[in-house]
């Protein structure tokens, strides 16, 4: 399958992630977008402060936790233009990992040792960046001190 590099995102998670806890639909999180900027050779420009990744948490047979995100964004681009972005995603982390993320003192932790995906969506109404609104595209995650930071491919 052919893809080529879109952009890079990196998001501002600010107050951390809230935990709303397990519901009879599972472990509930919210993580609060307050920022962080995207480029690439098509596309620059910032995250708007006000979106958000809701995400459910679980346990693997083989252990591991594993969770689901539901993500909300808008973008603005260098001149001006806004984009809705969404979301859904999977991630696998292992109770090491997970313990090196809870540690403010620990270093940050090889994004190999852990699985972030995504599949984002875009919507415009930019005439100039109107061919997002056909893309097919994945990300490839790590998360930051001050967030995470998305590598997006677009499908080709």
């Amino acid at each position: 399958m052919a893809s080529r590099h879109l952009c890079t995102v990196e998001f501002e998670v600010g107050g951390g992630i809230f935990g709303i806890g397990a519901s009879p639909f599972g472990d509930q999180r919210v993580g609060y977008v307050t920022g962080g900027r995207f480029f690439g050779p098509r596309i620059n420009g910032i995250v708007l402060p006000g979106g958000g990744n809701w995400s459910r948490a679980g346990r693997l047979v083989s252990g591991e936790a594993v969770g689901t995100f539901d993500a909300r964004a808008v973008w603005q681009t260098d001149d001006g233009a806004l984009i809705y972005l969404t979301y859904n995603g999977r991630s696998v982390v292992s109770d090491a990992v997970r313990a090196s993320f809870a540690d403010p003192a620990a270093p940050p932790v090889d994004p190999s040792l852990y699985y972030l995906r995504i599949a984002p969506v875009f919507e415009t109404a930019s005439e100039k960046y109107g061919w997002l609104n056909g893309l097919l595209a994945v990300g490839v995650g790590e998360r930051t001190d001050f967030g995470v930071r998305h590598q997006i491919h677009e499908i080709l």
